[in-house]
């Protein structure tokens, strides 16, 4: 597109600046601490070409980490544009490129990683397998989605950040209201970190499918498993949808079609039913798998089953089938008619009904329940009362008549965020708290996670509900600014108070990973939560293999009742045999890369370039379909060694039998 080398780097705010420096020596400074701790060797073999699910899950956690940094610095800066009237921090673009890259990171590329993370890490375990049914295919599909993050993180320092909205509409979002290259870098990041998400749920799908261990029907499996599940079937059902949308964009910005344009005889409401096509649907594949997490820290903590199981699961479908025809809530304003509004009102109300069920099957299940306070348990106590608030003004939103006044207000915000950052922050904070002995051998420290605990939550109340009163009041969204007169400027100041506590407990987070890492005791159970599902009965951190013998299942929440019963804990030396485990690979982290070469190559519009770098996927696709190795076996010694390290630990309740 004849862009000029030196309108390539951004140049001319002192931010920007700034960010391009910061990442220049963080690379800089990794590169040389890697090379003079001699870890280039350690990295490739252990973790840049594993196929292991449980560090593919890390590896998407602490990709999630940092992507919550990136996303919570752009919501800092918006917080401290709108601190004061007529604030002149940010200019009116740099504004759009912030809430544009904030609402992407935080929802693709922060709360998606972090629960295929812990998707990743735990469902193997949860049901008894010893991989997922694709471990290849499950790198891929990590390394296509990091390389999608980093494609899309670069735009602020190199070409300029997309500026549309995170819901990209057209016309605002084509060439001829948005003639820089910032949304071509939507177009085609989203679309290579789509096609590795894609992948990952039809991995989900078969692994719990056929995967299965012996003894384990579909309705004894835990319910993170059976969240997974669902989400997984609404990730392949949603996410080509958004696919078609992205290469529909890309074609009118890349090659002059005219799908969304209008001037050009297109659409631009198709874009707005495509996107929303996915993007409810979206908000339950992040939200359902947050359900589930929710679930079993409830469970363990109240020392009680889960109330009412079956209704969980029928919940979960209903939640799952409903999303799908809602979607045109989101444009009521749009001129849909009376009628198609009150039909997508009345599924959007429908909707509350399952979720409503699931909030009283918590309550129950902690009913004469005898609560132990742990860190996770107060995310998932804190998750009730905030998400709640978030499904009212839901059910405000819903009805179409009211939706006129609220919809272009800071009223959605509010309601987005009281739906998204409890159902599905909070849980990833209850998740990792929980599963992180599970992952790491060490349990995060509990005192500073509950400072973490207080000063992120009582940070997010008083950030995001003065912005109800501020849309009541008539402050619209997306707006850099407003005058004093408009009378808003003290909300808006509480708001930005607010933030500041929210990044306080986030840091305070940071600082209990390292706290944990440098000092947490190492000597402990690999059930210190006694637990009741299958991943605690095995050892922490997991070994590659996972079970010695895969378990058998007899009812619902089978860990639990083979303590109680004592039985199923021994290994016997008979009982051990040779596992088949698969290698490790250097093509999906090579097709990571080259995706991402061939992305930013497109998003420049060097089209030649792009097409030279696609011959290197194409090559990829061919050397895997000649791979023909085969895995590897785990000896019988090799397991017996294992297997002895960690079931003779004092405390253990498992034996091994010599």
């Amino acid at each position: 597109m004849g862009i000029k080398w030196d309108e390539f780097f951004i140049t001319g705010d002192p931010l920007i600046l700034g960010s391009q420096i910061a990442i220049l020596l963080t690379m800089i400074g990794a590169v040389a601490a890697i090379t003079y701790l001699k870890k280039w060797k350690y990295l490739w073999t252990e973790w840049l070409t594993t196929v292991d699910h449980k560090k593919i899950g890390i590896m998407y956690i602490i990709s999630a980490v940092l992507m919550f940094f990136r996303g919570g610095m752009d919501g800092l800066l918006m917080k401290a544009q709108t601190s004061q009237p007529e604030m002149e921090f940010l200019n009116s673009q740099h504004y759009n490129e912030i809430f544009t890259t904030h609402g992407v990171i935080m929802i693709l590329f922060m709360a998606m990683p972090f629960l295929i993370g812990l998707m990743n890490v735990v469902i193997p375990l949860q049901i008894g397998a010893r991989d997922v049914a694709f471990p290849q295919l499950n790198a891929l599909s990590f390394w296509l989605f990091f390389s999608g993050a980093m494609l899309f993180n670069i735009s602020f320092v190199i070409g300029g950040s997309p500026d549309a909205g995170w819901t990209s509409y057209f016309p605002l979002a084509g060439k001829e209201f948005s003639p820089g290259i910032g949304n071509n870098y939507y177009a085609v990041a989203l679309q290579i970190a789509g096609i590795g998400t894609l992948m990952s749920g039809i991995n989900f799908i078969v692994t719990i499918l056929k995967m299965r261990t012996k003894g384990m029907t579909l309705m004894k499996m835990p319910m993170f498993s059976w969240t997974t599940f669902v989400t997984s079937i609404l990730i392949v059902a949603a996410f080509p949808i958004f696919t078609v949308a992205l290469a529909l964009m890309t074609f009118d910005r890349l090659y002059g079609t005219h799908f969304f344009t209008v001037s050009g005889g297109g659409m631009d409401m198709l874009w707005a039913n495509l996107f929303w096509l996915w993007g409810h649907p979206e908000v339950y594949i992040v939200a359902l798998p947050a359900f589930g997490i929710f679930s079993e820290v409830i469970a363990t903590f109240s020392r009680k089953s889960l109330f009412g199981y079956k209704s969980m699961v029928f919940s979960i479908l209903g939640i799952a089938l409903l999303s799908m025809v809602v979607w045109v809530h989101h444009f009521y304003t749009m001129g849909s008619g009376p009628a198609v509004n009150s039909f997508f009102s009345i599924t959007t109300m429908a909707i509350a009904i399952p979720t409503g069920v699931k909030m009283f099957n918590w309550l129950f299940t902690m009913r004469k329940g005898r609560i132990k306070f742990t860190s996770a348990m107060l995310w998932a106590l804190a998750f009730v009362p905030c998400f709640v608030i978030g499904g009212v003004t839901g059910v405000m939103l819903a009805m179409g008549a009211a939706d006129y006044q609220y919809h272009n207000t800071l009223f959605l915000v509010a309601h987005f965020h009281y739906v998204l950052i409890p159902g599905v922050v909070f849980a990833v904070f209850a998740g990792l708290y929980y599963w992180w002995p599970k992952m790491f051998g060490f349990m995060l420290n509990e005192k500073i996670g509950k400072w973490h605990f207080w000063l992120f939550v009582i940070g997010f109340n008083v950030t995001f509900m003065p912005m109800f009163f501020l849309g009541l009041n008539g402050a619209v969204r997306r707006a850099y600014t407003y005058s004093a007169e408009s009378g808003f400027e003290p909300l808006f100041l509480l708001s930005a108070i607010g933030s500041i506590i929210l990044a306080a407990g986030f840091a305070v987070f940071c600082y209990n990973i390292y706290w944990s890492i440098r000092y947490a005791d190492r000597n402990i159970s690999s059930d210190p939560w006694d637990a009741r599902t299958l991943e605690w009965s095995t050892a922490s951190p997991v070994q590659f293999y996972n079970f010695a013998k895969l378990p058998e299942v007899k009812s619902l929440d089978p860990f639990w009742h083979m303590k109680k019963k004592n039985e199923g804990l021994t290994l016997h030396d008979s009982e051990i045999e040779e596992i088949h485990m698969p290698s490790n690979s250097w093509l999906p982290i090579y097709m990571g890369v080259i995706f991402g070469i061939a992305g930013f190559f497109l998003v420049f519009e060097w089209h030649i370039a792009a097409a030279v770098a696609a011959i290197g996927i194409f090559a990829g696709l061919i050397i895997r379909s000649f791979d023909y190795n085969e895995g590897f076996h785990v000896t019988k010694d090799e397991i017996h060694r294992i297997e002895n390290a960690w079931r003779k630990t004092e405390g253990e309740v498992h034996d091994h039998v010599s």
